[in-house]
């Protein structure tokens, strides 16, 4: 006859979880660290953006001369961005022009603060969505079967034990990049993260931990967390004076990371989903509709959320990274949209971490036989060696081969700092 008998972390990680699932929130056994211990690390704040859909990587970031610059306007008729007049390409350098709806990016990017990497991805030739997410947020292109995701792995080896919230998922639910992570906290505001009911309720949960043994303990510190966190939202965040958020799901997200970081919460990564960048149709013409839209958004809200942290002196070690499954393709369809395509664009926002200003990465081309498949913009750097560098850099990692199992990283393209 077996029994069941469950370890004391497993209960103490059930116990954390039936108070998170009170307070609205996902909570694993964080809560019940020792708020002495010392993290002992230092560190950046990641921000991850992951734009699902895959983003149009080619009217993100376009060329605007030379040869490639006629095969883009040959394959684009109506939804190219233009050189000149009425919503013209912002030019990066020589070779490339940003959207004209990133212009509030743009002006990061002049003064070093935003940087571009060009036709980045993955070397797998997938182009379901639901694949390359999930091989992506997995760090092991190809493998279905990893049973972590990246972060997670990253987080398991560096020292989180002083830290309230060493990972951040907003919007309510955990992405796969943390898949498997006891280190996370999701919700998606902080006056959504309380216990239900009056203070009765409250009063009456906290009596139940009011003992001496290790569950006591236990339990009043992941009251602890939720009443800290729950504490934050008691007032409607107000960003710094000047800043205006543009309205959205992304704001909310991006408006949740900067109260808890300008509270002084300190965390290693927060996660934050923005859908709907798969333009099969109706992308917009010239420059404008929906896809420009979306873009704006996700400037507005970046540029809003730099200067907000730069106003509180936080931007310096805060680095935010934006990242799609693959890019489109080359062609538009039938369907003034894109299809699904091969490389993509990655941005990166830090105030002293990130070497920006620039375009990173080697640019294959743009001509029949240079693209992959013929028909898509080619792959010449992997994600991971964009995420990799960051990790060393500004993140303390050391263990890359724990975190991207199976991948070699090359020659570092340089585009972010070092920790002073």
């Amino acid at each position: 006859m077996s029994t069941l008998a469950p370890s004391r972390r497993g209960f103490i990680m059930g116990c954390s979880a039936a108070i998170a699932a009170m307070s609205g929130a996902t909570l694993s056994h964080l809560a019940f660290v020792d708020p002495v211990d010392a993290a002992g690390t230092e560190s950046d704040t990641l921000i991850v953006i992951f734009l699902r859909g895959a983003w149009d990587a080619l009217n993100v970031v376009m060329p605007i001369d030379g040869p490639d610059r006629g095969y883009y306007e040959a394959a684009r008729p109506h939804i190219k961005i233009p050189t000149s007049g009425k919503n013209a390409a912002l030019p990066l350098d020589g070779r490339f022009g940003f959207h004209p709806a990133m212009a509030p990016l743009w002006e990061l990017y002049k003064q070093g603060h935003l940087g571009i990497v060009h036709a980045v991805g993955m070397t797998d030739a997938t182009r379901s969505h639901f694949d390359a997410q999930q091989y992506i947020e997995a760090g092991t292109p190809g493998k279905r079967t990893t049973p972590s995701g990246w972060i997670t792995r990253y987080l398991e080896n560096m020292p989180t034990q002083s830290l309230l919230v060493p990972a951040l998922a907003t919007g309510g639910s955990v992405p796969l990049s943390l898949l498997g992570s006891t280190k996370v906290v999701a919700m998606t505001q902080p006056s959504d993260y309380r216990l239900p009911g009056d203070d009765t309720m409250g009063r009456l949960i906290h009596g139940l931990y009011e003992g001496d043994t290790w569950l006591h303990g236990a339990g009043r510190r992941a009251l602890h967390s939720v009443d800290t966190l729950s504490r934050f939202g008691l007032h409607p965040y107000k960003p710094a004076p000047g800043v205006t958020y543009p309205d959205g799901q992304l704001t909310t997200a991006l408006q949740t990371v900067a109260q808890l970081l300008k509270a002084g919460l300190t965390m290693r990564v927060a996660t934050i989903d923005v859908g709907g960048w798969d333009t099969h149709q109706f992308e917009g013409d010239a420059g404008e509709g929906y896809f420009a839209t979306l873009l704006g958004e996700l400037a507005q809200g970046l540029a809003a959320f730099y200067t907000d942290l730069y106003a509180a002196h936080l931007s310096g070690r805060v680095t935010v990274l934006a990242i799609s499954e693959f890019g489109r393709r080359l062609n538009q369809n039938e369907s003034g949209g894109t299809d699904h395509g091969h490389g993509s664009v990655m941005l990166l926002l830090g105030g002293e971490s990130i070497k920006g200003g620039k375009v990173y990465g080697n640019w294959p081309g743009l001509r029949n036989d240079q693209l992959f498949d013929r028909a898509d913009l080619a792959v010449t750097t992997d994600y991971r060696q964009v995420i990799s560098e960051l990790l060393l850099n500004r993140m303390s990692a050391h263990n890359l081969d724990i975190i991207f199992p199976g991948f070699k990283p090359g020659t570092p393209l340089g585009l972010s700092r070092p920790l002073a």
